[in-house]
């Protein structure tokens, strides 16, 4: 995973927390609902990267 990348899926993750925090001081549901969804799809992201890096990690020590 590229730096830009963990970046990136970090930034939005942050984001959604934002959003969930607005939502929840405001009572807004909707906007929780919102960042809750966000944090959710960038963790995946993350997580999707994260097996990438172990399956590259394999493949260079069976090299």
């Amino acid at each position: 995973m590229s730096i830009a990348d963990k970046a990136k899926n970090k930034a939005e993750e942050m984001a959604g927390k934002a959003k969930q925090g607005i939502g929840e001081a405001t009572d807004n549901e909707r906007l929780y609902a919102e960042g809750e969804a966000q944090v959710t799809a960038a963790k995946a992201k993350q997580a999707g990267e994260h097996v990438k890096d172990a399956g590259r990690d394999v493949r260079d020590a069976l090299s």
